[in-house]
This record gives structure tokens, C-alpha cells and sequence, in this order.
């Protein structure tokens, strides 16, 4: 993660932490998270010099909607995972930037703020708290489908960097939901349908399995080794599993490049060749009643 210089930090209620005219997040867990409880402060923003920015201090996760037109609606939705080493959360460049993109060609996103295991003095774990944030946000974009205009079939994940780990993770790690459970988003399975791993951390535990959903993968060739070198033996993973992945190697790109206004090269067009991707698997068209069912 490339440190900038940063404006003094700003400590904000969540719902100050979007920009004018941004959607308002949805807490998870709206009576509290379990594993949070008794945790109380604010979340943290910083503002560095590029204007992006950067939250910590995460205790209410959520989700963040950018919701398209009813009209342009294909049914697919993306929950976006931003990376910053499970530290903090580069929100725009790694969420709400991508969010924005698909929304505007009919793809619903939601930009995941998920607790962060290795801020200082967390007591929040990977592969517990924060992976079950992205799970609970798969199953909760499921069970608010039909209000969406999303086909529950076609719920997939996306994530930078430390969220790439994450998306992994939870590509791994599912259930068909609890049909008994007396909270209505606990009873939503939280298997992706598809997988979008962009840069991701710990490129070496990816073991996908037959069982594994469809992968798109870009990194850097200037990233380090573990990514440059470790996405393409991930690929090689799935090919042996059987199943389907894209793997885009960018020659001239290193570690973060997100999703910009600015980025020049052919990797400004990642996230066009991930629309490509999901044409190709047959996940874009129109939506019909019968299958928004949840």
C-alpha cells in the first residue's frame, strides 16, 4: 500500500464519511455486530493529498448501494471489498470509484466496510469478524433482491488487495444459509456466484476447489512476487479444478492501481474487461420476476 501525504485526520459519524450526493451505507447487523460489542468509537477518516480516502476504526460494518436505474438493471450485483491491509479501507479508489462504474452500466455494487483485523489493538480476526461481515453482505444484497432488481443467482464479489483475501475467503468458506434462523438474512446462502480477485493478499492460500464460483483475475506485472507470480500460479489452480478464470497481467501496472480517472495504459480498462468477463459467463441481461424471487 503506497502511504501519501494526508491531511489531519478528520473524526466523523459514519454517515459524514460520504461525499454529497453518495448513497448512504446499511449497517449489517442494524442491533449491533456480534464481536463488537461494547465497542463504541467513531470511525476514523483520513484524507490524503489526492483527495482519496482512507476509514479505520470500524465497528458498525456495512454496505454502501449504488443502485442503477430499473431501466438499465441486468440483475447482477458486486459487493466490492476495498483493500489497505486489513488496516483500513482505501474506500474510493478500491470501492466507490468501481461502484460507480458499474453501477452506471446496470451493475449494482456495494462498497463492503468490513472490521479490520490488524488496525492497532484490534481483537477482530480475518477469518472471523471480517469474513463474516462479507458473508452477512452476500446475504443480505440476497435477501433485499427483489427491492433491488438483482437475480440472487448472480451475487458475486469483488475485492482489492487485503478485500481480495477476503472475496477469496469467502468463495471458499459457505452455506446455504439457516432456513430456521429467525433473522430473514441469516436464512440467504452467502456462496458467491462469481469471484473477482484483484491484486489479492496471501495469493499462496488460495486453494480453490470443483466447488469453487467462476474467478476473474488482474493484478501487475510490477507487483510483488507473490502477486505478479502468485495470481498466475492461481489460475493455473483453477484450471486444474476445472473451473472458469480470466487472468489479466498488466505489463506496465504495479500494487493499487483501482480503479482511477486518471490511470493511463491499458490497465485503465480492467474493469471493462471484467464486463466482458461477466458477458462471457452469461451473467448480463435483463432481469425477469420469476428468477428475483429470493
Amino acid at each position: 500500500m503506497t502511504i501519501l501525504k494526508t491531511l489531519p485526520l478528520l473524526l466523523l459519524l459514519p454517515s459524514v464519511l460520504l461525499a454529497v450526493g453518495e448513497p448512504k451505507e446499511i449497517l449489517l447487523w442494524p442491533n449491533g455486530a456480534p464481536g463488537s460489542e461494547g465497542k463504541i468509537g467513531r470511525e476514523v477518516v483520513q484524507i490524503a493529498a489526492n483527495g482519496e480516502r482512507n476509514v479505520w476504526s470500524i465497528h458498525a460494518p456495512s454496505i454502501t448501494p449504488f443502485i442503477p436505474s430499473k431501466d438499465k438493471a441486468t440483475g447482477v450485483a458486486v459487493i466490492i471489498a476495498p483493500g489497505g491491509g486489513h488496516r483500513l479501507l482505501c474506500v474510493d479508489h478500491e470501492g466507490y470509484n468501481a461502484a460507480k462504474w458499474l453501477s452506471d452500466r446496470g451493475i449494482a455494487a456495494f462498497v463492503l466496510k468490513n472490521r479490520l483485523a490488524r488496525e492497532t489493538n484490534s481483537t477482530y480476526k480475518i477469518d472471523g469478524e471480517a469474513l463474516a461481515d462479507t458473508q452477512r453482505a452476500i446475504r443480505l444484497v440476497r435477501q433485499r433482491a427483489q427491492e433491488w432488481n438483482i437475480n440472487p443467482r448472480r451475487v458475486g464479489v469483488m475485492g482489492f488487495s487485503a478485500g481480495g483475501e477476503l472475496a477469496s475467503l469467502a468463495s471458499l468458506r459457505f452455506d446455504a444459509g439457516n432456513e430456521n434462523a429467525p433473522d430473514a438474512v441469516d436464512r440467504q446462502g452467502c456462496k458467491p456466484d462469481f469471484q473477482a480477485l484483484i491484486y489479492p493478499g496471501r495469493s499462496g492460500d488460495i486453494r480453490p476447489t470443483t466447488n469453487s464460483p467462476p474467478v476473474f483475475l488482474a493484478c501487475g506485472y510490477n507487483d510483488r512476487s507473490d502477486i505478479s507470480r502468485g495470481l498466475a500460479e492461481v489460475y493455473l489452480r483453477f484450471k486444474e479444478v476445472g473451473v472458469p478464470a480470466d487472468l489479466h497481467i498488466y505489463s506496465a501496472a504495479g500494487h493499487g492501481f483501482g480503479v482511477r480517472s486518471n490511470t493511463k495504459g491499458s490497465v485503465g480498462g480492467w474493469l471493462a474487461r471484467f464486463e466482458d468477463w461477466l458477458g462471457d459467463r452469461n451473467f448480463l441481461s435483463k432481469p425477469d420476476a420469476s428468477r428475483n424471487a429470493p
